[in-house]
């Protein structure tokens, strides 16, 4: 293998790859927007924009199965046919680990997805708005007291783990047990660990309370979030199993806080990176949601999601056989030069921005984006707010142009580990 070809490297493993990923999905583009990893027909890498939107959108002949496990592994069993999706449903069990929202398919994901769509209605969010407000103000005050902080730890954190635990209806007493787990566990996809027993941790801990919590208001009705999370119903009025809940409930607080943590930190690179645009969102906030957009397109939280072929189909002049593992590359698909000009240029007012795919598309496309887009940006504006000047710590990061950041290792997500701040009150 060349010095320089990142082709042959193994995704799901090569932690050379963490620092800068997009050099490798563009040499793997530049082979074609749909191509085999490391020489396996079995595992296709799909980097094309146009591409990865269809086979996002096309829910019949694409499985979620895989999401929350990856594409790294072959199958567990030998696919038989044209159509897999009977061994799929035998298999499920194994092939989706927990059984979360992300890997549902079919009813079983548009009944969860019918609930976990009415706790992100722009009214919940407006009202959680204060709380958000308040905690911001908090953590800013405590970090600039001192002058300093390492945002990830000491801010991001810990104000999206609060915000969506105040979201679900937490109670405070067990807000900082959830936190600690959390903290505590490796990043999703780790590298080091690809069976997934890394999510088994907190999501196991977690569930033990959310049972306790649903539970508790079936029996006990009060007038807060958890009593109407406990008695919520499928679209056709039946009521979930208990555990169904539970898990949805844990998978809406880990996912919830990753994401927005990550987009966060993200954001405050660029902020103070790229000349004159701190004095810039200072002077109008409203160019603060264009910012995230675009961070989101560069340098989203999620580089991956992932899909099995239930049918033999065809995208684009690829034919891809049912039992096909996809690793859906949102990061290289955000940066397409056949979808964006000048794809790793920053660019603050680029035109349809919104239609990056960090967030994902069609049916599973994140049900928690507006709440991470309202925490950053709220977040951001406390911020400018209560300081004059905002720098990353030269001596943990080094100087503009030549910075030391370090990320967590994961194949799934994009994520700062952390990022040591300067504050001017």
């Amino acid at each position: 293998m060349n010095a320089a070809d990142l082709t042959q490297l193994d995704y799901f493993t090569d932690h050379s790859l963490l620092v800068n990923p997009y050099e490798y999905f563009r040499q793997m583009h530049a082979n074609g927007p749909i191509t085999p990893m490391a020489g396996d027909d079995t595992s296709l890498l799909v980097t094309g924009f146009d591409e990865a939107v269809e086979i996002l959108r096309n829910n019949k002949d694409f499985s979620s199965v895989i999401s929350a496990i990856g594409a790294g592994k072959p199958l567990s069993f030998t696919p038989e046919g044209s159509d897999i999706s009977d061994q799929i449903e035998a298999f499920r069990p194994e092939l989706g680990m927990l059984n979360l929202l992300v890997t549902y398919d079919d009813k079983l994901h548009s009944d969860a997805r019918f609930i976990a769509s009415k706790l992100f209605t722009p009214s919940r969010l407006k009202a959680t708005h204060s709380f958000m407000v308040e905690f911001a103000d908090q953590l800013i005050k405590d970090a600039l007291a001192k002058g300093t902080c390492e945002l990830v730890s000491d801010i991001a954190t810990p104000f999206v783990t609060l915000v969506i635990a105040d979201l679900l209806g937490v109670p405070p007493e067990d807000r900082d047990k959830f936190r600690k787990v959390l903290d505590d566990a490796p990043s999703h996809g780790n590298l080091d660990d690809q069976a997934g027993s890394e999510m088994n941790s907190p999501l196991a801990f977690m569930a033990m309370f959310f049972m306790e919590y649903i539970q508790d208001r079936r029996q006990n009705p009060r007038e807060d979030m958890l009593t109407h999370l406990a008695q919520a119903t499928y679209p056709d009025g039946s009521l979930p199993e208990v555990i169904e809940m539970v898990k949805l409930c844990g998978f809406l607080f880990g996912a919830g806080q990753d994401t927005s943590a990550k987009l966060l930190s993200n954001s405050i690179r660029y902020i103070v990176d790229i000349p004159g645009m701190q004095d810039q969102l200072r002077s109008d906030y409203s160019l603060i949601p264009k910012l995230l957009e675009e961070v989101l397109r560069l340098e989203g939280s999620t580089k991956c999601t992932f899909r099995l072929a239930r049918r033999d189909t065809k995208v684009g002049d690829r034919l891809i056989p049912a039992g096909t593992r996809l690793t859906l590359s949102l990061a290289a698909a955000n940066r397409d030069p056949r979808r964006w000009p000048n794809p790793d240029e920053f660019q603050l007012d680029r035109p349809k921005i919104k239609e990056h795919l960090s967030f994902s598309r069609g049916v599973h496309t994140c049900a928690g984006a507006p709440l991470a887009r309202v925490e950053v940006q709220t977040m951001l504006e406390r911020l400018f707010d209560q300081t004059s000047y905002i720098n990353l710590n030269e001596a943990k990061h080094g100087k503009p142009g030549d910075r030391q950041l370090t990320y967590d290792p994961s194949f799934i997500t994009r994520g700062l580990t952390e990022l040591y701040v300067d504050l001017k009150g």
